[in-house]
């Protein structure tokens, strides 16, 4: 028998890989996700992190709905749902331990930790030296004032929620007076330098690009009447293929941030280089399924399975 029919023979016998998928709702997402996991001979287990228990009387430590006293052999986090400070600090606290038990998690919880809070996701794009816009991330309205006065003589900042996607909760600030109170602001200012789109242009427009596993899985350019360029607050997506500079920048700042899969994204500058704004460790992709001629689930559930299936078992 050679090399390839033995791997194939204990591919058969092994048993189905088993997948916590993490989420908060079964959704578009989790069920194309679910479907590639099955083509590929996994199972997946939908579970809510909310969910999940420590539990230091049983072997493993912890108690993942799906799985009785066995865990995972893989868990893929989709999302961590909402809640208190306590509430998000436990269920990151569970991903901990699902690796610190020899399990792969994609996004890890460090990666997710990362990518989540804004300020630390700055700090480090800025430490590896990816060029970001100016970011000044302060807890107090006296020192967001100083700042926006200081910095809006140059032109617009962007307030954002230090916690938050898909486009909500963005404020333009053209001036310190139009700062909100703390309380509105959840008590840290996170504030970054507006792009303002390059002269000449119709519109408003950036780049996500998906990478996983240390390769560009495909991008799109999002387009818009508004500033604030998500696909969820009415951005229309195009297909794009970034240059080689866009695929490097996305490449080094999902890895600057330890992310396996991520949506990176990327907006030019007034001389047409490219910036990083963000990148989210539980990016969706269903604006970009709409431009894209293959499965992007199909592309990732292979990705994560890679970690756990020997080499050439996967279908391709």
């Amino acid at each position: 028998m050679n090399a390839g029919a033995a791997q194939r023979e204990a591919t058969e016998r092994a048993p189905s890989p088993r997948v916590a998928l993490f989420t908060d709702k079964i959704d578009w997402h989790v069920e194309a996700f679910a479907r590639a996991l099955r083509r590929f001979g996994a199972t997946a287990v939908p579970v809510r992190l909310s969910s999940c228990k420590i539990d230091t009387t049983r072997p493993q430590g912890l108690a993942i709905p799906g799985f009785h006293k066995s865990l995972p052999d893989l868990a893929v986090v989709r999302a961590i749902g909402d809640g208190s400070l306590e509430e998000i600090t436990m269920r990151l606290g569970v991903l901990h331990a699902l690796q610190a038990s020899g399990l792969p998690v994609v996004n890890d919880a460090r990666a997710i930790e990362r990518c989540t809070d804004k300020s630390m996701a700055s700090f480090l794009l800025a430490r590896a030296g990816l060029e970001t816009p100016a970011t000044f991330v302060v807890q107090s309205l006296r020192e967001a004032r100083a700042i926006a006065a200081r910095e809006c003589a140059k032109g617009p900042l962007v307030l954002k929620p230090l916690f938050g996607a898909q486009g909500w909760g963005l404020r333009l600030i053209r001036d310190a007076s139009e700062l909100p109170e703390p309380y509105e602001a959840r008590f840290v200012y996170y504030l970054q330098r507006f792009v303002a789109p390059p002269a000449g242009a119709s519109g408003f427009e950036d780049m996500r690009v998906l990478v996983s596993r240390g390769q560009v899985v495909g991008a799109m350019r999002r387009r818009a009447t508004s500033w604030i360029t998500n696909v969820r607050q009415g951005a229309k997506p195009v297909a794009a293929t970034p240059s080689l500079e866009e695929k490097r920048i996305a490449l080094a700042a999902a890895r600057a941030l330890g992310a396996d899969c991520a949506g990176v994204d990327l907006i030019l500058n007034e001389t047409g280089a490219p910036l990083v704004l963000e990148v989210n460790s539980m990016a969706g992709w269903s604006g970009l399924q709409r431009v894209t001629n293959f499965s992007i689930a199909e592309r990732l559930a292979r990705d994560a399975l890679a970690a756990i299936t020997p080499a050439g078992s996967v279908l391709s």
